[in-house]
């Protein structure tokens, strides 16, 4: 799959039958250009008013659920920190930092076909998530935490 690009959301949005307003380009572009940090809303809107000054909060959870939606994009919802969004929607593991909160995509090796798993047990998938929770390199380098390979499962 290729990456997201402004073009492709708005056709995406355009053949959906949904409107294409000058707000939601300005949160496009935000969506784009933070696309390897998996923004959360507020800085979403934050990034967006700064390119469209009408932009506001309510506007901007609202587009980010609309695209969600609409599977243009999708939800990282946390218990413990800001929803965030991310545009990847191949199938990659999240890496989520503890500390800093950062979250890298990695591409999985070899993926499960849901095909197969829906065959070998009736179970019908609607959405998969892998996350694995831990310090990045640069969390690790500051010492702020000491660990190491070991895996801390959630």
């Amino acid at each position: 799959m290729e990456k997201i690009t402004k073009e492709s959301i708005i056709k995406q949005l355009r053949e959906k039958g949904l409107k294409v307003t000058p707000q939601r380009k300005a949160i496009i572009e935000v969506l784009i250009e933070q696309r390897d940090s998996h923004p959360g809303a507020r800085l979403v809107y934050k990034e967006a008013q700064n390119k469209k000054k009408s932009v506001s909060l309510s506007t901007t959870y609202a587009t980010l659920n609309e695209l969600s939606k609409h599977g243009i994009i999708k939800t990282l919802q946390f218990d413990k920190m800001e929803n965030r969004y991310e545009g990847n929607l191949e199938e990659h593991i999240n890496l989520i930092c503890e500390k800093c909160k950062k979250i890298l995509d990695y591409k999985v090796p070899i993926a499960v076909d849901p095909r197969k798993v829906v065959k070998k047990t009736g179970f019908s998938i609607t959405d998969t998530r892998l996350e694995y929770y831990g310090l990045c390199r640069e969390c690790r380098r500051k010492g702020k935490g000491s660990m190491g390979s070991e895996c801390k499962s959630h």
